[in-house]
């Protein structure tokens, strides 16, 4: 988004449970000091796409492993998958005022404004980004138009006033499955074969051609 700045190349690795729908990048601790940020602070996450995330620090286990925790809603927003590498650099950010959204298919929502800015409330975003609801069960796509004041990105705050235009939008979704690894809990050993199954071949097509598959 900007240049001047410290960038970083860092793998992907999924984020942990409990960090999921949090909106937030744990950055290998060795990491932090070299890109010149703090926690809380706003980081531009940049893959075939980019997208935004708060920092927080990595777990003691991620130190020098060179890595960045995501969870399946930032790696949609910034076109990764995990075992990539993506760029990591600080972003300025500001509070937002107003923001406004549009879902990629008819929608109404009572109450929706309010229902949305406590789900956003303290998550960093930036035009494009792409946030998943949750309605009734089923999941809805919603996309960031534009937001003020004029920025990188903003973080979303109690006082930022919200909008859902009733228009869809047409968005070419990410060419990354809705439903994560993360949403698969207790299967972690299962979870990693079929990872295994799905991105090998889409990673290195090359080996299987050979295979004659």
């Amino acid at each position: 988004m900007t240049s001047g700045k410290v960038e970083k190349f860092l793998k992907v690795i999924e984020a942990k449970p409990k960090d999921v729908g949090r909106g937030i990048a744990r950055i290998d601790p060795a990491v932090i000091d070299i890109l010149g940020i703090q926690v809380g602070d706003v980081v531009q996450i940049e893959g075939k796409k980019s997208t935004v995330a708060i920092v927080w620090p990595g777990y003691p286990e991620d130190t020098n492993r060179g890595i960045v925790r995501i969870d399946g809603s930032i790696r949609r927003n910034a076109g990764a998958t995990i075992d990539d590498k993506v760029s990591v650099q600080k972003v300025s950010a500001k509070r937002a005022s107003r923001l406004t959204l549009a879902p990629t298919e008819p929608l109404r929502i009572m109450g929706g404004d309010e229902y949305l800015s406590q789900i956003l409330e303290e998550r960093a975003v930036t035009k494009g980004d792409i946030i998943e609801i949750n309605i009734m069960g089923r999941k809805v796509d919603l996309v960031i138009l534009s937001f003020q004041p004029p920025a990188e990105a903003v973080i979303v705050d109690r006082e930022s006033e919200i909008k859902l235009s009733e228009k869809p939008v047409k968005e070419e979704l990410a060419k990354l499955p809705r439903v994560t690894y993360e949403d698969i809990g207790g299967l972690k050993d299962e979870v990693k074969k079929v990872r295994e199954m799905i991105e090998l071949p889409l990673k290195h097509p090359e080996l299987f051609e050979r295979l004659g598959v």
